[in-house]
C-alpha cells in the first residue's frame, strides 16, 4: 500500500514538472488586437491559429485579445502583459520617438517592430441625408471620432485639422468604440463616423447595409498633412466590397498601415517562430483574411519605426529579405 502511495504521488510529480516527458512546457503568448468587429482581432486570430498548428514542434501557446486598439496594445506591451500586438504604423512612430500619447512617458525603447501589414485607410462614413459628402461637410454634425486608446481617434483628428475644422468647437466629436459606430448610424443618434480599418471590415458592411443610405465621404486637401507625417500615406476606400454604399467610385483619402508589434523582453527563439510561420506559409496566411489578399513579403518589411526585434531579423535574413 505504501509503494503504491509512493508510486502516484511519483507520478504526479511527474505531470506537473514535466519530468519524464509526460507534459512538455509550453511558453503562453498573447496577441492584442482591437475590436472584434474590426480587422486586427482576426489578424490576430490568424497568427495565432497557424502558430497553435506547431504548438508541439515550437512549444507556445497563441491566444489573442480584444482590447481598445494600438495605445493600449503598445502600453500593454510595454508593461509585460500582452507579447505581441496589431498597432497602426502611426502609433509604432509616436511611442518610438516619446510623442502625441507618449510625450509624458517619452520614447518607448523597448517597442520592437516583427513585420508590417496592410494599409488601413482613414475611412469618412456619414449618412445620405446628413448631407456630407466631404470632410469640410461635417461642420454642425454628430461626429464619433473613436474611444481614447485607439488610433483612429488621432488619424480623425488629423483629418479634421488638415480641414481647418476644431473637432471640439465645429462639431460634436463623440467617442465611442468603433464597434459601436455602426450602429449608433443607423439609430440616428450621429450622422458621420471615423475609423482607420482595413478592408472589407464586419463594422463598415454592418454601417452600409442598413435602412438608412450611407456614402464614403471624401477626405481631401491632406497633401501638407501628408508632408508633416512620414507615417501617412495617399489610399482609398474601395466600393466594391459594400454594395450597399451610394458612391459613384472610390473614396479618396489617406492611410496607414497596420503593423505586428512586440518587445524587447520577448525571446528571440518566440519571435523567430512566429516570424517563420507566417513567411514560410505565406501564401496560406494570405487566405485567411480578405485584406491579406494584396500582401507581399517585401512590402511586410515596410512601414516599420520600431527596431526590428532580433529573433524576425533573423529569420529575414535567413529568407534573403534583409
Amino acid at each position: 500500500m505504501k509503494y503504491i502511495s509512493t508510486l502516484l504521488t511519483v507520478v504526479f510529480l511527474m505531470l506537473v514538472t514535466g519530468s519524464g516527458n509526460v507534459q512538455a512546457r509550453s511558453t503562453f503568448i498573447t496577441i492584442g488586437t482591437g475590436g472584434i468587429t474590426g480587422v486586427y482581432y482576426p489578424t490576430g486570430g490568424a497568427i495565432s491559429k497557424m502558430v497553435n498548428r506547431k504548438k508541439k514542434e515550437y512549444g507556445i501557446r497563441a491566444t489573442v485579445e480584444s482590447t481598445g486598439g494600438s495605445v493600449f496594445n503598445i502600453n500593454a506591451l510595454m508593461a509585460g502583459d500582452l507579447e505581441f500586438g496589431v498597432v497602426q504604423s502611426d502609433r509604432q512612430y509616436q511611442a518610438k520617438e516619446g510623442i502625441a500619447d507618449w510625450q509624458d512617458r517619452g520614447p518607448q525603447k523597448d517597442l520592437r517592430s516583427v513585420f508590417s501589414l496592410y494599409l488601413e485607410p482613414v475611412t469618412l462614413v456619414a449618412a445620405s441625408d446628413a448631407g456630407i459628402k466631404s470632410i469640410a461637410d461635417l461642420k454642425g454634425k454628430r461626429v464619433n471620432i473613436g474611444n481614447p486608446g485607439s488610433g483612429h481617434r488621432q488619424n480623425a483628428i488629423d483629418a479634421l485639422e488638415a480641414a481647418g475644422i476644431n473637432y471640439e468647437k465645429d462639431l460634436t466629436a463623440l467617442s465611442f468604440k468603433a464597434s459601436e459606430a455602426a450602429g449608433l448610424l443607423q439609430d440616428r443618434r450621429i450622422d458621420a463616423f471615423f475609423y482607420t480599418v482595413g478592408h472589407p471590415s464586419s463594422s463598415i458592411k454592418e454601417a452600409t447595409s442598413g435602412a438608412r443610405k450611407v456614402v464614403f465621404a471624401d477626405i481631401t486637401g491632406i497633401d501638407a498633412l501628408l508632408a508633416d507625417h512620414p507615417y501617412y500615406m495617399k489610399a482609398t476606400v474601395p466600393i466594391k466590397l459594400y454594395p450597399g454604399v451610394l458612391n459613384k467610385k472610390d473614396a479618396q483619402t489617406f492611410g496607414v498601415k497596420a503593423t505586428f508589434v512586440t518587445s524587447a523582453k520577448v525571446p528571440d527563439d518566440v519571435v523567430y517562430a512566429i516570424t517563420k510561420e507566417v513567411f514560410d506559409n505565406f501564401e496560406d496566411f494570405k487566405t485567411l483574411h480578405p485584406a491579406f489578399t494584396s500582401l507581399s513579403k517585401e512590402g511586410m518589411l515596410k512601414g516599420l519605426s520600431a527596431p526590428i526585434h532580433p529573433g524576425a531579423m533573423k529569420y529575414f535574413k535567413e529568407a534573403g529579405l534583409l
